[in-house]
């Protein structure tokens, strides 16, 4: 393994335990430079082929995935655990539908929904890029349809 600081393979594993959810291993690593990092192992089903809306293929990056989750959850009180067993679920998701191509729009609409029940706030500002407002009134007519800010 690299290490992210100096750049050299030459690490060694400090701790080894699975996660909480039992899907992947967490890594504790040591460089000979003294720098201490974490990594994860990931059990990948099959190779999977996400299929853009203008027909461009590019293979499934989860740390895309999660890059964009994460920036709908910037400064939201959802803890990190939570964030990345969420993250976990949708490339399960994806990864049971059994297909080796996925629609962009697919992996959209999974995080969308997911993102509906974990934090509304999250949902309305990844539902902006994703939707790609145009103008105030898209902004505005999006939330008006939505449940998630109406009070009870």
């Amino acid at each position: 393994m690299i290490c992210p600081i100096c750049k050299k393979g030459e690490t060694s594993v400090v701790d080894s335990r699975p996660t909480e959810d039992g899907t992947s291993i967490r890594r504790r690593r040591l460089c000979i430079c003294g720098e201490r990092f974490t990594t994860f192992e990931r059990v990948q089903f099959r190779e999977l082929t996400v299929v853009k809306k203008n027909g461009r293929k590019s293979t499934f990056d989860r740390e895309k995935l999660s890059k964009s989750i994460y920036i709908a959850l910037k400064k939201r009180p959802i803890d990190t655990d939570t964030v990345e067993k969420f993250i976990t679920r949708i490339s399960r998701s994806l990864e049971e539908l059994g297909q080796n191509e996925i629609a962009s729009n697919t992996i959209g609409t999974m995080v969308m929904e997911g993102l509906k029940e974990l934090d509304p706030v999250a949902y309305v500002r990844f539902a902006s890029v994703y939707r790609n407002f145009r103008e105030e009134k898209d902004f505005i007519q999006f939330v008006d349809k939505i449940d998630v800010f109406k009070k009870k």
